[in-house]
């Protein structure tokens, strides 16, 4: 089984993100930057995979500027066998990368494509369904546990009510979740092989794609200030002030 696992480069889940003064966008001058935490879940379950003889090769993919070369050897150094970026300093929307990802896959003939179920910066939690749409392959996102078969694997996944478990046929879309696994650490001899591992270069022309940006944001502003907390006296006291503040 041949796995594709996409990764994207993010402010680090640590770092408190401020807007600029003029609203026009937030600002990461600067910051430590890192792997996206649900990616990495999908890289350390694909190298897990791969350790239990389930896949023979892994391909980490990521779309955007040149210091992704960062995140994709950090995925090398956890286990990936190759990696594939697609360079744009334009930031890929959603649909752009699902589109990028799904060229990739096809001429890479993956059996299993694991994305993060969402990326922290945008939290938009739409590429790996946007993917799967554009493939036609079946998908189960927010997976907490992989089980490969023959020719397909089951997944369970987080809903509202619990959990569900799903049977799909292979080709397929599976988005992690954090309760897949918890990703190992990366040390330092592994990152210095993996300058050694092939690093493959594209742009999205190369795809045949245009990730010309289709929405607009008009402005980022910080989220209000919490108000002061204040003790109640009662069940009664706690719905009424929760009413007053149309909470329920």
């Amino acid at each position: 089984m041949k796995i594709l696992v996409a990764v994207k480069r993010v402010t680090d889940f640590n770092v408190k993100v401020r807007v600029k003064p003029d609203g026009s966008d937030v600002d990461i001058g600067n910051v430590k930057m890192s792997m996206n935490p649900f990616d990495e879940i999908a890289v350390e379950e694909a190298v897990r995979l791969k350790e239990a003889g389930k896949a023979s090769e892994i391909v980490a993919v990521s779309v955007g500027a040149k210091k992704c070369e960062d995140t994709l050897r950090t995925a090398l150094a956890m286990g990936a066998d190759r990696a594939l970026h697609i360079e744009s300093d334009t930031a890929p929307e959603p649909l752009a990368v699902a589109k990028l990802l799904a060229k990739v896959a096809q001429q890479e003939q993956v059996d299993l494509l694991l994305l993060g179920k969402q990326a922290i910066d945008d939290d938009a939690n739409q590429t790996a369904q946007m993917l799967a749409a554009l493939l036609n392959a079946p998908q189960a996102t927010c997976a907490c546990e992989i089980e490969c078969g023959d020719g397909e694997i089951t997944v369970t996944r987080e809903i509202d009510g619990g959990t569900e478990t799903l049977a799909l046929r292979l080709p397929a879309v599976v988005s992690a979740d954090l309760r897949l696994n918890e990703p190992r650490f990366v040390k330092l001899p592994n990152l210095m092989q993996a300058k050694k591992k092939p690093l493959e270069k594209s742009t999205p022309a190369d795809w045949g794609v245009d990730i010309a940006p289709r929405l607009q944001a008009v402005a980022y502003a910080e989220p209000p200030a919490r108000g002061a907390a204040r003790k109640v006296a009662d069940v009664a006291e706690l719905i009424a002030a929760l009413q007053a503040a149309k909470a329920l």
